[in-house]
């Protein structure tokens, strides 16, 4: 069972309101300011994300899936992707909704991934945790000093 603790507050305490960004590796790349959201029903890349990677849109396959904006508006997907992403030790195949979106993230993991692994992200702990291979993981958001990779 996966818990926190109150020493594992970051400097800040409970006086911050900061969302979980982690740093990623696909292939030897690696992805900053991907955000772990709850809230979402997928998990998303934005297209400018795909260049940067050198990704092809040719390997990117037709979606039927729709995406509601917070301000409740549909908006179109361009397809989706299944990418084997690297997060902490651990590769995982991850299907992505592609979306031509300007973003403050390069890629957000939503409750797919969240629930597939199933970590329990805390944005008071500015970290997430998953059992893999009878093994607690701990990520760390980007900015502490103990982040992965």
């Amino acid at each position: 069972m996966t818990s926190f603790r109150r020493d594992e507050l970051p400097v800040e305490d409970v006086g911050h309101n900061i969302a979980i960004h982690i740093t990623v590796k696909y292939g030897d790349k690696v992805v900053s300011r991907v955000l772990v959201d709850g809230g979402s029903r997928v998990n998303i890349s934005p297209l400018s994300t795909l260049w940067e990677l050198g990704i092809h849109l040719r390997e990117v396959k037709e979606s039927h899936v729709r995406v509601r904006a917070f301000d409740g508006s549909h908006k179109g997907i361009i397809g989706e992707i299944y990418w084997a992403i690297q997060i902490g030790p651990v590769e995982f195949p991850i299907l992505f909704q592609v979306m031509d979106i300007s973003s403050s993230y390069n890629l957000l993991l939503g409750r797919p991934w969240i629930h597939m692994v199933g970590a329990v992200p805390s944005t008071l702990h500015q970290c997430m945790k998953f059992v893999w291979g009878f093994q607690e993981i701990v990520i760390h958001d980007e900015l502490s000093q103990s982040s992965y990779p």
